[in-house]
């Protein structure tokens, strides 16, 4: 599914379900040691996934460990991006020499829960939101905070810096191309200086979103 959203020269795999007798990659296996059954399932999943998209990509799979801030750490000459939620787990991968940075993320269409809003949203989101969003069908407010996730996790490999749902303007299009489902492209604008040791200054990103089986996914490639 998400391969529908990404450019070519990324790699990406994908879980509907967990399959049996999956287990953590040897080095991997301390970072969840003591994690409740439902969160080891998510990270052995979503690593598996990493490697399966390694192997497309042609790289030699392998663990993929968790930096002190708590990001993955990929192999030397990779980046990529990890994401699970209810019924989904992917990862995706690109050379560094032709990709900067990845960000994805995956939630269930469904609405937010009360309360969550106001700390994931600016007062400009919550004035598109009250217009109609993105339109009938399709849960707007959850889209805007996977495209918010999916922007956080271009933004840190780039920054080592931590970004708030506060410190980005989402905007997005509507074009339901490439097949069933809903889907479109955002806009990530950056409210905050985005300095960063590899580049000119981050402005903001691009990113595309899709709505399918009852899924959303969002993900952004920094080239």
């Amino acid at each position: 599914m998400i391969e529908r959203i990404l450019p070519s020269g990324v790699a990406a795999a994908e879980l509907f379900e967990d399959p049996p007798g999956l287990e953590p990659h040897p080095l991997e296996a301390p970072l969840v040691a003591r994690a409740v059954d439902k969160r080891k399932r998510e990270f052995v999943g979503a690593r598996h996934c990493a490697r399966e998209a390694m192997a497309r990509l042609g790289v030699e799979p392998g663990p993929v460990l968790r930096g002190d801030k708590g990001a993955p750490v990929w192999p030397r000459g990779v980046v990529g991006s990890l994401t699970h939620c209810d019924g989904y787990r992917a990862a995706v991968v690109a050379y560094a020499m032709g990709v900067r940075s990845v960000g994805i993320d995956a939630e269930p269409h469904d609405g937010l829960p009360d309360g969550v809003l106001d700390h994931v949203s600016i007062p400009d989101e919550r004035d598109w939101l009250a217009g109609g969003g993105l339109g009938d069908g399709v849960r707007s407010d959850r889209v805007l905070f996977c495209a918010k996730e999916a922007t956080y996790k271009a933004w840190f490999p780039l920054t080592g810096r931590w970004l708030g749902f506060e410190d980005a303007r989402i905007t997005f299009v509507r074009d339901d191309a490439g097949g069933s489902g809903m889907s479109g492209t955002f806009r990530s604008t950056l409210l905050v200086p985005g300095d960063n040791p590899s580049g000119a200054p981050l402005t903001g990103f691009d990113g595309r979103w899709l709505v399918s089986d009852g899924l959303i996914v969002t993900a952004i490639v920094v080239s």
